[in-house]
C-alpha cells in the first residue's frame, strides 16, 4: 500500500512539473529566453544555489546556540560573520545577475518596508499585508 502511494505520489509530481523542469533542451530554451530579457542565468543560479546553503551555515551555527548549548563566544561570532560574507557574496552574484548593484537593493527595501510600516513596526501590518506587498 506505502509503496503504490509512493509511486502515485512521484507519478503526480511528474504530472505537475514544468516541462523546463523534465526536459534539459527546454531548460535550456529557458536558459536562452532569460540571457535575451539580460539575465546571466550562470550567475543567478549560482546566487539562489549558494545563497540557500550559506544561509543554511549561519543557521546551522544559531540553531547550535539556541538549542545544543554551543557558545556564543568570539568565535562564533567570527564565524557567523564569515558566513554573512559569504551571503554577501552570494547577493553580489545576484546583483550581477540581475545588472544592478547592492546600493539600489537597499533602496527598494527601504521604500518598500517605508509603506509597509509607515510609523514603524506594526504586527497587525505585518500580518495583513496589501495584496500587492511583496
Amino acid at each position: 500500500v506505502m509503496e503504490d502511494l509512493l509511486s502515485d505520489y512521484q507519478e503526480f509530481v511528474d504530472e505537475v512539473s514544468s516541462d523546463a523542469t523534465k526536459n534539459t533542451d527546454d531548460f535550456l530554451d529557458a536558459v536562452d529566453i532569460l540571457e535575451e530579457q539580460g539575465v546571466e542565468p550562470s550567475r543567478l543560479l549560482t546566487a539562489g544555489i549558494g545563497l540557500s546553503g550559506e544561509v543554511g551555515e549561519f543557521n546551522e551555527i544559531i540553531k547550535k546556540c539556541l538549542f545544543q548549548g554551543k557558545e556564543l563566544d568570539e568565535d562564533t561570532v567570527a564565524h557567523l560573520k564569515s558566513e554573512l560574507g559569504d551571503i554577501m557574496w552570494y547577493i553580489a552574484q545576484g546583483c550581477l545577475a540581475l545588472n544592478t548593484d547592492i546600493e539600489e537593493l537597499i533602496d527598494i527595501n527601504t521604500a518598500k518596508l517605508k509603506d509597509r510600516y509607515p510609523g514603524g513596526f506594526d504586527e497587525f501590518r505585518s500580518d495583513n499585508r496589501d495584496e500587492d506587498d511583496i
